[in-house]
């Protein structure tokens, strides 16, 4: 309801101040849905896809090497266990 009401607040500036080509009243709408998202992205800290992807490629190689730990370790209790 916030962003709706902050969205006609905005229409009814442009139509005030006589801006009434629908190419400029388009540009200001996309100008002010994109400040919104990017107001948005910063509140939740998220990252770009490039970022993400870095971010995946480094969570999947810790994963291997935990597997890898794992498996050293379930093999010495094993050995441990026969003797």
């Amino acid at each position: 309801m916030k962003n709706s009401k902050f969205v006609i607040e905005k229409l009814a500036k442009l139509f005030e101040q006589g801006l009434v080509s629908s190419k400029d009243v388009a540009n200001e709408i996309m100008t002010i849905l994109k400040s919104k998202r990017d107001e948005l992205v910063f509140k939740l800290k998220l990252t770009s896809k490039d970022e993400f992807e870095i971010l995946l490629k480094r969570v999947e190689i810790l994963e291997r090497k935990i597997e890898k730990i794992k498996s050293k370790k379930n093999i010495k209790s094993k050995q441990a266990k026969k003797l």
